[in-house]
């Protein structure tokens, strides 16, 4: 059983700011010679719990960005965030790459590398530290760090699941 709370967010809803994480040009060999492409991959999230990536490809570096949008868009999930931090330790996995994300007290800000840096702070995130292990492909520490977020459970969801109050959670 997995402990993954992903809950699907109606994008008409919210008002989502973009970033692009990755541009990258890739290229098909043909018989005319090379026909160059180019992929984006983008995150999107409102800034107070809800974030989505996307990967977009074109041949245009617009239309790219544009469909990675899109693609966000329909990937939205929401996020537990306590007071600007996450609401507990939690590592994530997603191929080669590896990431390890720690609360932090109030003024700290995202202690973080640039792939995971657009995750947290899209997600509303503004005190976190966070490392990136393994492979620093930017695809993998996106889905990597998407993998951390929606291991994260907030206390109000552990007390419902255990069938306790609030306060037996803390004092165990």
């Amino acid at each position: 059983m997995s402990n993954k709370n992903i809950v699907r967010v109606r994008p008409g809803e919210l008002t989502l700011t973009e970033k692009v994480v990755n541009i990258n040009r890739v290229a098909k060999v043909t018989k005319g010679g090379r026909t160059f492409s180019f992929t984006a991959l983008v995150v999107v999230g409102d800034g107070h719990g809800t974030v989505g990536h996307g990967l977009g490809k074109s041949n245009e570096v617009i239309d790219a960005i544009n469909k990675g949008i899109e693609d966000a868009k329909k990937n939205l999930i929401k996020v537990p965030v306590i007071n600007g931090t996450v609401p507990h330790e939690q590592l994530g996995k997603f191929g080669g790459g590896r990431v390890f994300l720690k609360p932090a007290s109030h003024g700290t800000g995202v202690i973080a590398g640039g792939a995971m840096r657009s995750v947290l702070e899209s997600a509303g995130v503004t005190d976190v530290l966070a490392k990136s292990k393994g492979s620093s492909n930017p695809h993998n520490v996106v889905k990597a760090t998407f993998d951390a977020l929606t291991s994260m459970r907030d206390p109000h969801t552990v007390a419902h699941m255990r069938g306790i109050s609030m306060k037996q959670v803390f004092n165990g």
